[in-house]
């Protein structure tokens, strides 16, 4: 199951992420090499693993017998010169600190073998603003995954050639992953640009008023027949983590607006203790939180005002990124649908609504003060150029 040109896999970072990479390409016959600066978090990578080993198993992706002999695969390295050797690919998974990436980057590719590609799997920067500190710029590329699902955003960077790409792409299919591949860096990439603006929506509603938090998760729930809301979701991701995401600013001149209220909001939920799913407490209480409940959803009727607001944000995210060229519409569906596990993606929901609904919903959402007024001029420029 695994590819010819890599044998040996080095994660750096044995946080959750750098975790379960290890063991889903530990589970697919690779060798690992598991490296953290802190020997106190490689002391946690044997319970992690088993916590994500269950998981994986739950989830249908092997058994038992393979985590056994993927353990024997996993060697943990405290010492990044002893990590590095005869390793053919890098995943690094630290801290989202731009500065520490670019050092621990430089080190790497003075220390590993010359014909080790490296990668990043960053979820806030982006690949050009890391790529300029190693010499093998052509074998330097994003490799981003996401907790919970096997989608995997593979961007290239100013120098990364053509091979390393097709490289990445082989390994994610050699995993059982999905593999997609952008036509350009963008900050959050497919799935996670699309889930922040729905999530920025949900928040939002929330702290102008429009909404209580169930409410929102409630509308979300129904209209999409997702398992959870947008602060389920955002329990489930950390909400220390959301909250560092909050504190970068934005382009966005709305989101940048609604940017103190939302670290007010996040920081209340933190600075208590809760940061969710993780501590057993967040927006919601573990492990048996409300929404699980069967009369969640029937709690109250759901709100088609707050369903419209959350769907029309998914909608005209994506929209942006295809009419940026991030990726294909069919790509965009493709990270969504990998991402959530939900039927039907962005491009499926404006294909069922037809054009004019979307942008009537679009209108009725800036007259309301909730979307800027150019979303609606771009969303119905990019429905002209599919028309023509």
């Amino acid at each position: 199951m695994t590819i010819e040109e890599v044998d040996r896999v080095l994660f750096v970072g044995a946080g959750t992420m750098g975790s379960a990479n290890s063991l889903v390409a530990a589970v697919r016959g690779y060798e690992v090499v598991l490296h953290d600066a802190r020997e106190e978090t490689l002391d946690l990578v044997p319970a992690r693993h088993d916590e994500i080993g269950a998981y994986l198993i739950e989830r249908g992706y092997c058994r038992e017998d393979d985590l056994v002999a993927a353990r024997g695969r996993v060697r943990l390295a405290p010492d990044l010169a002893d990590a590095v050797e005869r390793v053919d690919l890098i995943s690094e998974s630290v801290f989202e600190d731009l500065g520490l990436k670019r050092d621990l980057h430089r080190r790497l590719d003075e220390s590993a073998p010359v014909d080790a590609v490296l990668t990043t799997n960053t979820s806030a920067l982006l690949v050009s603003e890391i790529e300029d500190v190693v010499d093998r710029g052509e074998r330097f590329a994003a490799l981003h995954s996401h907790l919970g699902a096997l989608l995997f955003d593979i961007v290239g960077g100013p120098r990364t050639s053509p091979a390393t790409v097709d490289l990445l792409r082989r390994y994610v299919l050699s995993l059982g992953g999905t593999p997609l591949v952008l036509r350009k860096e963008h900050p959050g990439y497919v799935f996670n640009a699309m889930n922040g603006a729905v999530l920025a929506m949900a928040l939002r509603l929330v702290i102008e008023g429009r909404a209580s938090r169930p409410a929102v998760d409630r509308a979300w729930m129904a209209d999409r027949g997702a398992p959870m809301g947008p602060f389920g979701m955002m329990d489930l991701f950390g909400l220390d983590l959301v909250l560092d995401a909050w504190r970068r600013p934005f382009e966005d001149e709305a989101r940048e607006a609604l940017r103190p209220a939302v670290m007010a909001l996040l920081s209340e939920q933190v600075d208590r203790g809760r940061l969710g799913l993780k501590a057993g407490g967040g927006f919601y209480d573990y492990p048996d939180p409300a929404y699980q409940e069967a009369a969640f959803l029937t709690a109250e009727g759901p709100s088609s005002d707050v369903a419209d607001a959350l769907r029309s944000a998914l909608v005209t995210s994506a929209v942006a990124l295809a009419a940026a060229d991030v990726a294909t519409p069919d790509d965009i569906d493709l990270a969504w649908t990998a991402a959530t596990g939900l039927g039907q993606g962005p491009f499926g929901v404006i294909d069922e609504m037809g054009h004019d609904a979307v942008l009537a919903t679009i209108a009725e959402l800036i007259d309301a003060g909730l979307m800027p007024p150019g979303t609606l001029d771009a969303t119905e420029a990019w429905f002209g150029r599919t028309e023509r």
